[in-house]
Formats: C-alpha cells, sequence, structure tokens
C-alpha cells in the first residue's frame, strides 16, 4: 500500500465517515453534550446588544418612559441599566465561552489520542513491504496529522457550527422582531452570498490529499537530513539538501496557492453580495421609517443585528469549508485502519511446539515484486542444532532467505517448515518467540542499557543479565562507564561505538535464549580488533542453537557446519568449507580465494 497514492475515496461519504468516528465521540459523549449545550447561550446572546438597542433608541434617546407589564419605567433608569445589564451578559456570554472552549479542547483532544493510539496499534504490526514501500515522513503525516486534522476539528468545527447557528437564529428572530419585511431580504441575502462555498469542496479535496503527500516528503527530508548528517557533511550535500527543501517548499506554496486561486474569489463576492444587500436594507428602512411604519430604534436595532448576522453566517460558510477538509482527513485515517496487512494470523493456528529435527526449505520462490524473483526454486534443510553461513555475490537473496523464516516477508511459492509442519500454520507472535535476530545495524532505542537489553526477556533476573553480560564480552564496557548498565543511551545507541553496540544487541539475543538464531552481516561492519571481541561474543550465542550467518568475510564462517552458496537468488553450492574447496572452479572457492588474495596484498 504506497500511501502518497491513496486517494481518500469516501471523503464525500459524510454519514459513512461520521458512523466511523462516532466510537471514539461515544467514549466522552457526556462532555461533548455539555459543551454543545454550552454553545447554544453563546450563540444566542450574540442577540442581547442589538435588540436592547431599540427601547434604549426609542425610550432613552427619545426621552419617553417604558411600560412594561403595566409598570412605568423612566427613561433616566433605563439609561443607566442598560449599559450594565449590556456588560453583565457580556461577563455571562465571556464565562461560557471560556467553559465552552474548556469541554472542546479536552473532548478533543481525547478523542484524537484515542485515535492515535489505535493508528499506532495498527502501524505497529504492519508488514516490513509497508515501511519498504512508504517513507518515514508520508507515515508521520498520515498517522499523526491526518488524525490531528480529523479529531480535533470535527467537535471545534460542530460547536462553531452550533454558535454560527444559535446566534444567527437570535440575531434574525431580532431582525423579525423589529420588522419582517426588512428580515426576509436580509436573510436572502447573506443566504446568497454563502452559496460558493458548495462549488470548491472537490477541489479542497485534491489539495488535501495533494498536501498530505508533500508535507511527508518535507518530513522526510528533515529525517534524512538528521539521520544522514555525516554523509551531507563529508560530500558537501547542504546545497544539495538545501534545493530538495526548497522545491518541496514550492510545491507546497504553489498548491496552495492553487486553492487560493479558485476559492480566493470567494470572500469578495460575499462580502460584496452582502454590501449590496445591507445596502438595499438601508434605503428600504430609510423609507418605512419616512412612512412611520417604523420607529428609528427599530431601524437601528434591526441594521446592527444584520451587521451582526455576517460574521456567524461567515462562520458558518467557513465550518462548511472546514468540514470538507475534516471529511478528506477522515477518508484517509479510515484507509489506515481498512488496510489488512498481508502478513496475519492464519485461522486454526497450531501451537509452535519445540524443534525436534530441523527447519526445511521447499522450492522457495519470493520477489517483493510480482515480475522479479529474489529467490528461485530454492531447496534447503538445516538440522536442529546446526550452523549454517550463508554467503554470495552481493544482492543474490542472502538476507532475504532468512528474512522469510521470522516471515517479515511470505513466499510467492513453496514452504517453510518446522519439523514438517508449515510456518504459516504458527502465530506470528509464537513464530517470532523462537527466534532472536542480530543485524549490522543493531537498532538500539532511546532509554538506558539495561533496558535496552531486557528489551527481549523484562522478566530476566538479575543473575541472567550478569550471565549474558559476561558472554557477551559487554562487562567490560559497563565497568567503564560511570553509570554502568544504567547509562543513557542517545537516539539509536550513538554514545556507544559500533562494536559496542553490537555487543548490546547480542546480549540482547542471548537474553531472549531462543532456539533458533540469525546473524545477519553482524560483523562486517566492525574493525578487526572489534570483529575479534563481537566475534567471540557470537560464538557464546550460538552454542547449542540452530543458527543462520551471512558473512561477507569469509574466514568467519570456515568453522559453520555447513556453508550454502546462494548467487543471483539460486542455491548453488551446499557443504562445509573443506568440501567447496575442494570443488574446481566452484564459487565458494572463487570468493574465498578473491578475499585471501587480497587480505594478502593488503598486509604485503
Amino acid at each position: 500500500m504506497k500511501l502518497k497514492n491513496t486517494q481518500a475515496l469516501t471523503s464525500f461519504q459524510y454519514g459513512w465517515l461520521l458512523k466511523r468516528i462516532f466510537p471514539y465521540i461515544k467514549k466522552f459523549m457526556g462532555r461533548v453534550i455539555l459543551g454543545f449545550l454550552v454553545a447554544i447561550p453563546v450563540g444566542l446572546l450574540d442577540g442581547v446588544v442589538s435588540f436592547s438597542l431599540k427601547p434604549y433608541m426609542d425610550y432613552v434617546v427619545g426621552k419617553q418612559n417604558l411600560v412594561l407589564f403595566g409598570h412605568e419605567i423612566p427613561y433616566i433608569v433605563l439609561a443607566y441599566s442598560m449599559p450594565i445589564a449590556i456588560v453583565l451578559f457580556a461577563v455571562i456570554q465571556g464565562l461560557l465561552k471560556y467553559l465552552n472552549s474548556y469541554l472542546t479542547n479536552w473532548t478533543s483532544l481525547k478523542i484524537t489520542n484515542s485515535i492515535k493510539t489505535d493508528l499506532f496499534a495498527k502501524l505497529i504490526f504492519m508488514d516490513s513491504s509497508f515501511f519498504v514501500e512508504n517513507s518515514s515522513g508520508i507515515i508521520i503525516s498520515r498517522y499523526l496529522s491526518d488524525s490531528d486534522i480529523a479529531s480535533r476539528g470535527i467537535v471545534e468545527e460542530i460547536k462553531v457550527f452550533i454558535i454560527s447557528v444559535f446566534g444567527a437564529v437570535s440575531l434574525i428572530t431580532v431582525m423579525l422582531y423589529s420588522s419582517w419585511k426588512l428580515a426576509l431580504v436580509g436573510v436572502l441575502v447573506l443566504s446568497v452570498a454563502c452559496l460558493p462555498v458548495l462549488l470548491i469542496r472537490k477541489k479542497i479535496k485534491s489539495v488535501s490529499n495533494k498536501n498530505a503527500v508533500i508535507s511527508g516528503e518535507i518530513t522526510t527530508i528533515f529525517n534524512e537530513t538528521y539521520s544522514g548528517n555525516k554523509v551531507i557533511t563529508a560530500y558537501n550535500l547542504q546545497d544539495r539538501s538545501k534545493e530538495m527543501f526548497k522545491n518541496a517548499i514550492n510545491d507546497s506554496f504553489n498548491v496552495s496557492i492553487s486553492l487560493t486561486k479558485r476559492v480566493g474569489w470567494m470572500s469578495p463576492i460575499m462580502y460584496l453580495i452582502a454590501s449590496c444587500g445591507i445596502a438595499f436594507v438601508l434605503a428600504f428602512g430609510t423609507k418605512l421609517i419616512y412612512e412611520g411604519s417604523m420607529t428609528p430604534g427599530s431601524f437601528a436595532s434591526f441594521v446592527t443585528s444584520l451587521l451582526l448576522l455576517y460574521k456567524p453566517v461567515k462562520n458558518l460558510g467557513d465550518t462548511l469549508t472546514n468540514f470538507q477538509n475534516i471529511f478528506v482527513a477522515l477518508g484517509r485515517v479510515f484507509e489506515l485502519f481498512d488496510y489488512i496487512p498481508t502478513i496475519v494470523d492464519k485461522d486454526n493456528t497450531v501451537p509452535l511446539p519445540p524443534i525436534r529435527d530441523g527447519i526445511q526449505f521447499e522450492n522457495v520462490t519470493f520477489g517483493y515484486s510480482d515480475d522479479i524473483d529474489v529467490l528461485k526454486n530454492i531447496s534447503l534443510y538445516v538440522k536442529k542444532g546446526e550452523t549454517i553461513a550463508i554467503v554470495g555475490n552481493s544482492g543474490g537473496g542472502k538476507s532475504t532467505l532468512v528474512n522469510l523464516i521470522p516471515r517479515f516477508y511470505d513466499v510467492k511459492s513453496g514452504e517453510i517448515k518446522f519439523d514438517g509442519i508449515n510456518i504459516n500454520n504458527f502465530k506470528l507472535s509464537d513464530l517470532r518467540n523462537n527466534i532472536s535476530f542480530v543485524f549490522q545495524d543493531n537498532f538500539l532505542f532511546t532509554g538506558t542499557i539495561k533496558e535496552n537489553i531486557m528489551l527481549s526477556n523484562e522478566n530476566a533476573t538479575e543473575d541472567e543479565l550478569k550471565a549474558v553480560l559476561t558472554a557477551s564480552h559487554l562487562d567490560d564496557v559497563i565497568n567503564s562507564l560511570p553509570d554502568g548498565l544504567n547509562t543513557m543511551l542517545g537516539e539509536r545507541g550513538l554514545t556507544l561505538s559500533g562494536g559496542q553496540r553490537q555487543r548490546v544487541a547480542i546480549a540482547r539475543a542471548m537474553l531472549k535464549n531462543t532456539p533458533i538464531v540469525i546473524l545477519d552481516e553482524a560483523t562486517s561492519a566492525l574493525d578487526n580488533e572489534s570483529e575479534a571481541v563481537v566475534q567471540k561474543a557470537l560464538d557464546n550465542l550460538m552454542k547449542n542453537k540452530t543458527v543462520f550467518v551471512i558473512a561477507h568475510r569469509l574466514s568467519t564462517i570456515k568453522n559453520a557446519d555447513r556453508i550454502a552458496v546462494i548467487n543471483d537468488g539460486s542455491l548453488v553450492e551446499l557443504g562445509t568449507h573443506e568440501e567447496l574447496m575442494s570443488i574446481d572452479n566452484g564459487e565458494y572457492k572463487h570468493l574465498y580465494e578473491m578475499q585471501f588474495n587480497n587480505s594478502k596484498e593488503a598486509v604485503v
């Protein structure tokens, strides 16, 4: 699944999207409803000021006493009490706005965190191919940014929608109270002014999808700049990196400005229509006043309401636009939820018993794409407790072969069996619990050395931990550090040397204590001195295990029980070191002699 190619096809299926997100909203429904209820008086109070202008103009300015429910109220009392009442209403509305804002942010963050948690739980079970096909930036953008836009925005926009609707209702009520004839004209004009919003939803979807891709590319550039900073410095690639970032930023600008060019005319047109309507209202209202059909106070109240009405109506238009952005993001979020990994547990899995006999590859063929096979019809039997080395030309499929054992990928055809049982019949967790990996570049997490080692077995005792520290030749490193095992590692463990990181990884694999060990170029990046120490640690790790060793340095695998030579995806030779060296013009003999001669020349 290439995330940059997805189109969020469900973006216009509003009912379906709301149904999908409702379970997340339902968890916090009490506060959501309370926030929406508080939004109603916040909107309704918008009409207080405009409503108060009618009695103020007609009675206070006109110096007439007000008769209310049979009681006469002197205009001088109104002159002092009405400003105080307006301030009091403003204080009440401010407190309600604060409460509404708090409730909205609280529920929005909770909903967002719930979605992010579920998305992350989905992410960590994605296939290896998913991470190969998608850059880190695209993944971060899709899994974090989209969930923010979708979940935080939806509650906020519903709140704004409610406030705007009830604000509009209160102001329209005041307008109707002042003059129903003028009210009809005003509402009709503002309704027409907001129609353009409905014309741009498809353009918003297109731009939103493009911006998501570009945002991911920008994040990828940052990630690569961080991880590849030494390469950038060593090869003076600063100008190249700057140019790549500049191009990505320009792409983002061009996409955004294309939307502005197409929809930027909406605001001035809405304003022009509204202004024409207000001009008509002023002319018609003046006529009504001259005819005696309307008092100056009613007209002032009406015009104020009409001017104030522009904001909630415009907010409604903006909310409709924002809702389209939210629905596009929701569509992308649920695309992620609906993606089904290809590497999953089968129905009716069986328990994985201890291996009695061995591991068998039967006519295994595999390719990362449908048209190119990396491995071709490989058959190989590895006995329990045997150490088998896998060598061959670069890119020939050595690492791919061992990556099929824990089902990082599934075979295209053929089978891999433990004691005659296809590994697809075992639970993935059981299968992987029986395999330890030591890679060429082992990933260490931010945390202490102890935490990194114990990731493989959190229930290990102190005695077990001390034993693996000794067996992995890591104890001398620990003793040299002021904080020992509690030494904090930087990101990716870069505060340790390459040999030290390898020994931490070996200790982690030892503590897991699995019957199968896979060593994928575990010493190829080390100098001779570090390699010698790490090799001793590896020898301890390999004792009484079924071991697969991939190595370029053939001197490190001479003592393997057997050596498999894989070239261009095919198993071309199999045997002990002595057997393979006795084959005239053999592939292994050629590789070995070539390395041996190179090492002699280096010494000379």
